[in-house]
């Protein structure tokens, strides 16, 4: 048994909750007990937080370069355990053995570019406001930084924020997805220990969202929430942690589009649409949500798409020759199937393929005669489900496009210059012309600065300013 099976990890020991509590960790394909977590509450959250402020001033006070040292070597031992880290989060997710290993993958990004970023210059002069003034900004750490993490990318998304933090000075609590505490959480503490990371400097407490993240998020000493998830929690940490005007990161959902002008090359954006639809079972923030194709490509795309859902193999990951994993949970099939896809039905929708289930394995779905009314369209659907809503015109589109909040958005055209114009119009943060998903490198994420805080130290260099009376 794993020393961190159903213990915290706090000021450098594996100890257990202090309700005495665990919780079973499952296996989503076939609903094994893989371990156990912790039940943390507040005051583990309470003990937890104490050792970050006792550790940060001097983890801050060491060189950047000590603290780079340090991230790259929590990469090497992640690296080592690689095979170890993948065998979790096909377990605990539900993933096939590329998502996980692509993880892993970009979990090493960002440590290796936080790692180097930390070195860089972290300052700058300024312009004076006065003769024979030095103004000079420097940025420094925060202090104490809160994470909580979802599911669906439990370790790229914990270390999206806990390799910058670390590497510039703070210490971190982290607070793992139940859903996925072995590799969001438990593993990490492991390999932190096995890196020599000082203790107090990272800790894990899992628990339940109620019990263990809100108070996280409550706690006074935490100088930045760093939430990823859905937008109705999204919202309730941020109104937690506005209580004393603290500072917040929030990544949350959106309701992505993927538009398919007249001119498209139908093949190229049904293989793209399929992926950014179906992959890990549609439940990723970068997924595609609804699907605007125009009248003139309509039918050829529908048959396209709904060809390449149909030989997607849905099962258990581990086995070979499987596509697609199950669900996440069995309240993420309610929502999927009787919240968005049913209701859609029932107001018109056109079932093209798939819209069954056994279990938690979801048939991919191709939904046609999907309007801007119904569910399948508002929603942000977090399954395989692909609502294909017809228009006919490019102005149409691009309407329909920007009507949802978005994460990133795509749209697919025979003509880049077209694309780079429909693009420009875009509201949403991210636009994919002819591709979808994620920006276009793993590093693109890591920011230093949002776990920094701006100082300015004002040099007087001479009295000469200043009136005559006053000197």
């Amino acid at each position: 048994m794993r020393i961190s099976n159903g213990r915290h990890y706090i000021d450098g020991d594996f100890v257990v909750p202090a309700s005495g509590a665990t919780a079973p960790v499952q296996e989503k394909a076939t609903n094994a007990v893989i371990g156990e977590y912790a039940l943390g509450n507040e005051k583990d959250v309470r003990l937890a937080v104490a050792s970050s402020v006792n550790a940060q001033k001097g983890w801050a006070a060491l060189l950047p370069a000590e603290r780079a040292a340090a991230v790259r070597k929590i990469a090497r031992v992640i690296e080592n355990r690689a095979d170890d880290f993948v065998h979790h989060l096909m377990r605990e997710t539900g993933g096939v053995e590329a998502k996980a290993r692509g993880e892993v993958g970009a979990a090493l990004s960002r440590l290796n570019v936080s790692a180097a970023q930390a070195q860089l210059a972290r300052g700058e002069i300024q312009p004076s406001p006065k003769p024979g003034k030095l103004t000079l900004l420097e940025r420094i750490p925060l202090g104490v930084v809160g994470v909580i993490t979802p599911w669906n990318f439990p370790l790229v998304l914990a270390m999206r924020a806990m390799a910058p933090a670390l590497a510039v000075g703070n210490a971190v609590v982290l607070k793992p997805a139940e859903l996925t505490p072995i590799a969001g959480g438990q593993l990490l503490a492991e390999v932190c220990h096995e890196a020599g990371i000082p203790p107090g400097v990272f800790n894990v407490v899992t628990g339940d969202g109620p019990d263990a993240g809100e108070p996280l998020a409550a706690h006074p000493d935490v100088a930045l929430v760093h939430f990823t998830g859905s937008n109705e929690i999204g919202v309730r940490v941020a109104g937690i942690a506005a209580r004393d005007l603290r500072r917040t990161c929030l990544e949350l959902g959106g309701d992505n589009a993927f538009a398919v002008l007249d001119d498209a090359d139908v093949e190229a954006a049904a293989t793209c649409g399929a992926w950014t639809s179906f992959d890990f079972q549609g439940q990723t923030c970068i997924t595609a949500s609804r699907h605007i194709v125009h009248r003139a490509v309509l039918e050829p795309y529908l048959e396209a798409l709904t060809r390449r859902a149909r030989q997607i193999v849905v099962g258990d990951p581990t086995r070979p020759g499987v596509h697609l994993g199950p669900l996440i949970s069995a309240e993420q099939l309610h929502r999927v199937h009787d919240r968005i896809v049913q209701p859609s039905i029932e107001m018109g929708a056109r079932v093209v393929t798939g819209a069954t289930h056994d279990g938690l394995f979801y048939q991919p779905t191709v939904l046609a005669d999907v309007t801007p009314e119904m569910p399948a369209f508002t929603e942000e659907i977090f399954g395989p489900v692909a609502p294909v809503t017809v228009v006919d015109s490019e102005e149409e589109a691009l309407a329909l496009v920007n009507r949802c909040q978005a994460l990133v958005n795509a749209v697919h055209t025979g003509d880049l210059a077209r694309g780079l114009a429909f693009a420009q119009q875009v509201d949403s943060k991210n636009v994919h012309v002819n591709d979808a998903g994620p920006r276009p490198t793993d590093a693109d994420d890591v920011d230093l600065d949002e776990f920094t805080k701006r100082r300015w130290i004002g040099l007087q260099r001479s009295s000469l300013t200043y009136p005559d009376w006053a000197r």
